[in-house]
């Protein structure tokens, strides 16, 4: 496995450099322009605990690395309810009703965003636990890399008198940062034994994973562009009928 262990990181040193990463670290805009991604994660945040609940965990399983992604998944499905929470901070819910929101998500532009959890779980449905573990180890590595980014936004809006996000911010991204390895270092997991096959198998599915993310986050960073042309980001919009005609 640490051979698998050592592609994954490379992989998400790859993934930082795309055009979403970049756009989060342009200063010439403000923290909250580079949040202007926001609403359109919502199919992928909401449907993710469901991934956890009923793809990734297994709860008849008594392998030793199956109990260990049990463990995480208890700990990874009920982060959605901060995502609400930040939505609705950043003023989202003032853009539009929800019914605009859930329009905008179907259009074939942000298809990434609606397709990305059932991809997912179909990678994992017939995985076995050290295949989901390499699957479930390259998800947090792409949200590292996310969530190490919003949540210097997050404390600089906090900093400007802004509000506290804890989706965004540092109390997300303190979960996120190596609880998967609970009760299992990365030491642990480098020494189980893969066959050739099982390797070769596992270093698929790890490049499968970062190829859907690097989809999604191509689309949120469409997404973000198109709103702040469109002057949909809540506090940058100058008129309630720009907003309309938006979404």
């Amino acid at each position: 496995m640490k051979s698998v262990m050592r592609e994954v990181a490379q992989a998400k040193r790859h993934y930082s450099t795309l055009p979403l990463f970049d756009f989060l670290r342009d200063e010439k805009l403000g923290a909250r322009e580079r949040l202007a991604f926001y609403p359109v994660m919502s199919p992928f945040i909401l449907a993710f605990p469901d991934l956890n609940r009923f793809v990734f965990r297994d709860e008849t399983s008594k392998d030793p690395v199956q109990l260990l992604i049990n463990e995480h998944t208890y700990e990874d499905d009920h982060h959605w309810p901060w995502y609400l929470e930040d939505y609705t901070k950043l003023g989202f819910d003032r853009v539009g009703p929800v019914t605009q929101l859930f329009r905008t998500t179907m259009r074939d532009a942000w298809q990434h965003n609606r397709l990305l959890a059932p991809r997912l779980a179909q990678l994992a449905w017939a995985a076995t636990p050290a295949e989901k573990l390499v699957i479930i180890e390259s998800i947090e590595e792409t949200g590292n890399v996310l969530f190490g980014l919003t949540a210097k936004l997050a404390a600089r809006i906090a900093d400007e008198g802004g509000p506290e996000l804890r989706y965004l911010g540092q109390f997300h991204f303190a979960r996120e940062t190596g609880h998967v390895l609970h009760g299992l270092d990365h030491r642990a997991i480098e020494a189980i034994t893969l066959t050739h096959v099982e390797r070769v198998r596992c270093l698929d599915l790890s490049f499968r994973v970062f190829d859907l993310f690097a989809d999604w986050s191509n689309e949120l960073h469409a997404f973000a562009r198109v709103a702040l042309a469109q002057r949909t980001v809540p506090h940058v919009i100058h008129s309630g009928a720009a907003l309309r005609s938006a979404l």
